[in-house]
């Protein structure tokens, strides 16, 4: 069935992620096909509230798959926070011809997708973060890039460490949740692994770990501590003071957000934008599509912004007795 829309808008809003051009290069191009105009929103909601977005089409995308970062910008608006905000972004997508608009970014993003569907806007989001916390997917795009970035830092960091017969705590992005520092302190052999969903215990979480690699006769710890349970610093003096060791701190930082993008971030990603726009032309808004037992499918933006997402219990289980 021949689709009615004319003109898509595509934002990305929030923290970047890589894998993001891969979503817009997949919005643009499914836009194309089914003679859509795409226009790309420059920084986020700021771009719809003061219509700074330009036309794209099939050309403009060319080679942006694996480039890091956004080539729309993004932004956090607190303009957009405000009723006045949202109302003239509103009003300007309709000024311009857009039928729908595709947020890519996390739950802030879909929160500011839902007020723009309010005033009759057609919205999808797509969950593109590396702390994979959007609780209505299983896997948001940045993810697998962002661990293999921290996994890679790690490595050359033991080498040194190695040598030095150091301890280091390395501080791992991911805002207020462990997804990503779980994920990598499995992959990196951590001795301990610090998470904020989990209630921390300096005796039992880090010195019982160290103590029994010293049993092993282990010379060097590497200690994984989630950023959102700001006890990087906290830790590294402790195991000074308390256990006597040579430690530093190293926090990897936003580093993680950069970089070409894993294939599984450019895969999913493009699956998840060539879905975006299919439910648009299907008719369908206030949906956020996301990844859920191993399918693209979406949900709708009010039931996903309710949901919350634990840590994995199998990867904590492991975390907790793979790691010294």
């Amino acid at each position: 069935m021949e689709s009615k829309l004319r003109r898509i808008g595509v934002l990305t809003s929030g923290g970047d992620a890589p894998g993001m051009n891969a979503a817009i290069r997949a919005v643009v191009r499914t836009c194309v096909l089914h003679d859509i105009i795409p226009v790309g929103i420059h920084r986020g909601y700021n771009g719809l509230i003061h219509s700074d977005v330009v036309e794209l089409d099939a050309r403009a995308v060319n080679g942006i798959t694996s480039r890091g970062g956004t080539i729309l910008y993004t932004a956090r608006s607190e303009e957009f926070r405000t009723d006045e905000g949202v109302q003239r972004a509103a009003a300007n997508c309709k000024y311009l011809g857009i039928d729908g608009v595709i947020a890519i970014g996390g739950d802030g993003t879909f929160r500011g997708a839902r007020e723009l569907s309010k005033y009759g806007i057609n919205t999808i989001g797509i969950p593109g973060t590396i702390d994979n916390d959007i609780a209505c997917s299983h896997y948001s795009i940045g993810f697998d890039t962002a661990a293999n970035t921290a996994i890679d830092a790690i490595d050359k960091l033991a080498d040194t460490m190695q040598s030095h017969q150091r301890t280091s705590v390395v501080e791992i992005m991911g805002r207020n949740a462990g997804h990503l520092a779980v994920y990598v302190g499995i992959s990196v052999g951590a001795t301990a692994i610090i998470l904020p969903e989990r209630p921390f215990d300096f005796e039992k979480d880090v010195v019982e770990h160290i103590r029994e690699g010293q049993y092993r006769g282990k010379h060097h710890h590497l200690i994984i501590v989630a950023e959102g349970t700001n006890s990087t610093n906290e830790i590294a003096q402790r195991c000074r003071d308390e256990l006597g060791l040579d430690t530093r701190v190293t926090i990897i930082g936003h580093v993680q957000r950069g970089g070409s993008p894993s294939a599984r971030d450019r895969v999913m990603a493009t699956r998840m934008g060539h879905r975006a726009v299919e439910e648009l032309i299907a008719g369908n808004s206030n949906l956020i599509v996301c990844y859920r037992n191993s399918q693209i499918t979406t949900v709708p933006i009010d039931e996903a912004l309710t949901m919350t997402k634990d840590l994995d219990e199998y990867m904590y289980r492991v975390a907790t007795e793979i790691t010294i």
